[in-house]
């Protein structure tokens, strides 16, 4: 049987960098962000460091889940996103190519169209949870809280209530 990673644990105390090693030792598969160029490194870096953070495994439920998260309650907005978008698209491609690369386009795009219907659900619970979040995730910024517990960063930035 799959066990969860620890760092998806709602109450987990590891550090945040601890999470993050595990998050890698657990997905051999991803494209590591210290083997690309800075600025394209910085943003795959920030996006796994959400998989930590929000809990989330790397299954396509909680992929497509995690980028709401981000706009609703970090430092990447909507508007944000699109400007980095913009300017790198690179980044989100990469992430695809990962998936793609490692089950095939039609695993790809399947499993997209399969988790839909319980995502939709779910996306409308954050989205009323979150209307008024008021403390926002650093994005880039998250060094400072690499030493701290995921359930104190968690708490902190209010986001237990959207952790499963």
């Amino acid at each position: 049987m799959h066990q969860r990673p620890l760092y998806t644990s709602k109450d987990s105390t590891q550090t945040l960098r601890e999470g993050l090693a595990e998050y890698y030792a657990l997905n051999p598969h991803i494209t590591v962000p210290s083997t690309q160029p800075p600025s394209f490194g910085k943003i795959l870096e920030a996006h796994d460091v959400g998989h930590v953070i929000y809990g989330c495994d790397t299954g396509m439920f909680d992929e497509l889940r995690l980028l709401p998260l981000f706009w609703w309650t970090s430092a990447c907005t909507f508007q944000r996103f699109r400007e980095l978008r913009r300017q790198n698209t690179a980044a989100v491609d990469v992430m695809y190519d990962d998936m793609i690369r490692e089950k095939g386009a039609l695993w790809l795009y399947g499993e997209i169209i399969r988790v839909i219907p319980p995502l939709i659900p779910e996306l409308v619970t954050l989205w009323l949870k979150t209307r008024n979040h008021q403390k926002r995730l650093p994005f880039f910024d998250f060094q400072p809280l690499l030493d701290r517990s995921l359930h104190s960063i968690r708490q902190e930035f209010d986001l237990l209530p959207l952790i499963k």
